[in-house]
């Protein structure tokens, strides 16, 4: 049952594996709650049930945030199933939740992302100058990690120095490169071919020649954005903030950096019109009257 959904969601919705992982765990969570509990036909689920599990899991001190997007799992699942006809009513949709903790996204002041441009922030191997490229490319362009687990040599116009992404439901956007950030993959790509490769296409490759996966890249970005920073969350998420709020505050159009970002809609991007206090207050002394 379960199955057929996740290849709804992989095929139909064409999903990234990101998202599909979130479901998945979302969904088997619910499915060992109601083992635990004696229930075990998922298609005769009734409103009560899930609101219950809503309690426990805000009981186990999950977030807010986080139990909306359980339970938005849980209603995807449901309006598939009744979809295909095997059930005639969403027992998720009549289940309310607090409203969601509003928080700013964390990201990199400018003077701490001075700091990856150091000479002595990476180690002259091939590790360092592949974790230098990483850093630079996330900073540089704003997408997302799996976005650059992705990238193929074949996505790289050097010539255009142009980078092709392929984003979410296989949209793909082109990105500007500049100058030094080619040439410095280039100067990267020959320490790759001293390595037996058994990914040929990947961009980015571990020691053994297998292309880059999630874990890895996350423990790339969180040591080095602890060396830069004192932030709490060090995912390569953070880097993807950095780059839109650098972006605005440096006057870029929002719609531009929706595009950049591959967003589908101009809300997402609205979450990075938040400003420092530095920039509001420049923007008072310039404009009001009597400053």
């Amino acid at each position: 049952m379960l199955k057929a959904f996740f290849d709804y969601l992989t095929f139909e919705r064409q999903l990234s594996k990101h998202t599909i992982t979130a479901y998945k765990t979302d969904l088997r969570q619910f499915v060992l709650y109601c083992e635990n509990n004696k229930i075990d036909n998922l298609l005769r689920i009734n409103t009560k049930v899930i609101r219950q599990w809503i309690i426990f899991l805000l009981q186990k001190k999950n977030s807010t945030n986080s139990v909306h997007r359980k339970l938005s799992s849980l209603k995807a699942f449901y309006n598939f199933e009744m979809r295909e006809g095997r059930i005639s009513e969403n027992p998720a949709i009549y289940v309310t939740l607090p409203k969601k903790e509003k928080r700013l996204p964390q990201f990199l002041k400018s003077q701490e992302t001075d700091l990856m441009f150091q000479t002595d922030m990476f180690d002259d191997t091939f590790e360092g100058l592949r974790d230098k490229n990483i850093i630079h490319l996330f900073y540089l362009t704003g997408i997302r990690r799996q976005e650059l687990i992705d990238i193929n040599l074949g996505d790289i116009d050097f010539s255009r120095r142009v980078i092709n992404v392929t984003g979410k439901r296989n949209k793909v956007r082109s990105i500007p490169i500049i100058d030094w950030m080619i040439d410095q993959l280039k100067q990267y790509l020959i320490e790759r071919d001293q390595l037996v490769i058994s990914d040929q296409e990947a961009l980015f490759t571990t020691t053994k020649g297998e292309r880059i996966y999630p874990k890895l890249v996350y423990r790339i970005v969180n040591k080095y954005i602890s060396q830069m920073a004192t932030l709490t969350k060090r995912s390569p998420h953070v880097l993807r903030h950095t780059f839109a709020t650098q972006m605005l505050n440096a006057g870029a159009d929002l719609n531009a950096i929706k595009e950049l970002l591959g967003h589908a809609n101009l809300a997402a991007t609205e979450v990075y019109t938040h400003n420092t206090f530095k920039k509001l207050q420049q923007a008072y002394n310039q404009a009001h009257p009597r400053a």
